[in-house]
């Protein structure tokens, strides 16, 4: 009798203590009696009724990941290989949702295979009416199109689909080579264009730079010929005044102003031997041969003042 008293006893126990459940953060659990679904479970610890009330499944209602590897095929037969991260997740915890998500699979594993199958089918779709190299430029309206065309197939199971990453798009081996070729070649054609443009802009730069010096140059010349004409005629000016007031004053004394130009004859073959350097200069010394130096230079001076008046008559 003690015995059987002790048996009851340990099975109340029991039964109290299954009437008690445990769920963890994150996740759900999902109440069915008999076989029907009777209600849902918060994370924390729930009572249940013992023997009556099964634990028909446990849903995370976390983030998930898998990872995707298929292969499809282009408008023009190109074979496009892709790798891709798919995240998503359990839309709400609202009663509704959970039992959507509880019941519409028999387990994971099938909700993961129709998953799978219906992103491959929906890129794979997009793909075949693409060309091959429009493949890798058209990377966001890929990933836009399958998620405009999986979403509704989601929320009709319970979840949504939070980001799809095509981490990874690659060719056939010959496609890849023919394709960084062609880079290469566009590479080498920009360089030399952009070469070529570049010595053209260095050589009409030198041009202009050697236009302008050559300006510079003839400008700085010109001015400078310009103030040697004017130094020449200044000093042409004073000596045709110190010439002409030497010879007044010479007039006053009664002297005969041919006197000025032997002076300044003497005066030159004198400046010429003192500073030439090794050059000979004939010279007639003879008193006729002097006489006729010094009416040639008072014929150019006779010269010179008449065409003063013939160009002081001209300005008038």
């Amino acid at each position: 009798m003690p015995y059987v008293l002790l048996f009851f006893v340990f099975a109340a126990l029991a039964v109290v203590f299954s009437s008690f459940v445990t769920v963890q953060q994150g996740y759900v659990a999902v109440i069915t009696v008999f076989g029907k679904y009777r209600r849902v479970l918060a994370p924390g610890l729930n009572f249940k009724i013992p023997l009556i009330e099964q634990i028909y499944r446990k849903l995370s209602i976390q983030n998930r990941s898998v990872e995707l590897d298929f292969q499809a095929v282009t408008i023009d037969q190109a074979n496009v290989y892709f790798k891709a991260m798919l995240l998503y997740a359990v839309i709400d915890q609202k009663e509704e949702t959970i039992v959507n998500v509880a019941f519409k699979f028999v387990d994971d594993r099938s909700l993961m295979q129709a998953l799978i199958r219906t992103v491959e089918g929906s890129i794979r779709g997009f793909v075949a009416t693409k060309k091959q190299a429009e493949i890798l430029s058209l990377r966001r309206d890929l990933v836009e199109d399958v998620k405009q065309h999986i979403d509704h197939t989601l929320e009709s199971w319970g979840y949504h689909l939070i980001d799809l990453q095509l981490n990874d798009i690659t060719f056939d081996e010959a496609i890849m080579t023919s394709m960084s070729r062609v880079v290469a070649s566009n590479n080498l054609k920009a360089a030399a264009e952009n070469e070529g443009q570049a010595l053209l802009i260095t050589k009409t730069k030198a041009a202009e730079a050697e236009g302008n010096a050559i300006k510079i140059s003839a400008s700085a010349e010109r001015e400078a010929a310009q103030l040697r004409g004017q130094g020449v005629a200044l000093f042409r000016e004073e000596v045709a005044k110190g010439m002409s007031n030497a010879a007044k004053e010479m007039q006053q004394v009664n002297l005969d102003a041919s006197m000025i130009m032997f002076s300044m004859w003497t005066e030159s073959i004198k400046n010429f031997a003192e500073v030439g350097k090794g050059n000979v200069i004939f010279i007639d010394g003879s008193p006729e041969g002097m006489q006729n130096s010094v009416k040639q230079l008072m014929a150019m001076n006779q010269l010179d003042e008449v065409k003063k008046a013939e160009l002081h008559k001209a300005k008038q």
